[in-house]
């Protein structure tokens, strides 16, 4: 197993040292090779939560976003929802391995923040910043779910329905169990040692309302979406996009 953070999986992925991965959906949008499987995936259907843009002052003043390195399709998403609102900032790449986000960090500046950075920060600050969700700005702008991730089997792999099919059984396991793997986050720790800053109701509230986990024909006409929206916004080449289900 490999437990890397989502841009180093999708670069794995690519060069073939990986099989099989869960990665970012632009990985598939900007290298169709792949099949994917179906009926799975990491998805919002209004706000995410945990993938915003943390800021002080209106959106619509920001002059510059530092940007979270370790997602390809958070990025992305953001690039074409600013340009939907007519909005340009500068977009500056924050180091991979810079510290964590402070307080002093957020002061006077915007920064898109994914995964647990972004939890903790709202949880930390929600009375001192304000939170673009762009799961949200997203379900406001389409209509349609946005799917963040996919799992991911490279064409060179032999009988890929046999992998589907068990990260398929993985996944309503995982759902059916979710109660107990809730309990396990709530009683981990962090990095530094510490006790995790979330609470059983956040987690609960968080799998059951915040994500989704299907990808089905609403999942896939948002991904269409999206894909036609880096076209148009010079993200991706001009291509016909066809699912390679398994």
């Amino acid at each position: 197993m490999d437990f890397d953070h989502p841009s180093a999986l999708c670069n794995k992925l690519a060069a073939g040292k990986l099989d099989v991965a869960l990665v970012s959906s632009f990985e598939f949008l900007r290298n169709p090779i792949y099949r994917v499987v179906d009926n799975v995936s990491i998805s919002s259907n209004g706000p995410v939560y945990s993938v915003i843009v943390a800021h002080g002052g209106e959106i619509t003043e920001i002059k510059e976003i530092e940007l979270d390195p370790a997602s390809e399709t958070s990025i992305n998403l953001l690039r074409c929802l600013l340009a939907d609102l007519g909005l340009n900032p500068r977009l500056v790449r924050r180091a991979a391995g810079a510290p964590a986000v402070t307080k002093s960090a957020l002061v006077g500046r915007a920064q898109l923040l994914i995964g647990d950075q972004a939890i903790y920060v709202r949880q930390e600050y929600a009375n001192e910043f304000s939170f673009w969700d762009l799961g949200e700005q997203w379900q406001k702008f389409v209509g349609l779910p946005f799917v963040y991730a996919l799992w991911l089997i490279r064409p060179e792999v032999a009988d890929p329905k046999q992998i589907a099919n068990a990260l398929r059984a993985s996944r309503e396991a995982n759902l059916a169990n979710l109660d107990n793997l809730v309990g396990e986050v709530v009683g981990g720790v962090d990095a530094s040692g510490q006790r995790k800053g979330v609470g059983r109701e956040f987690l609960w509230r968080y799998y059951t309302e915040h994500l989704q986990f299907g990808f089905e024909e609403k999942e896939k006409e948002g991904l269409r979406i999206f894909a036609n929206l880096c076209i148009k916004h010079g993200l991706l080449p001009e291509r016909d996009l066809a699912f390679r289900v398994v």
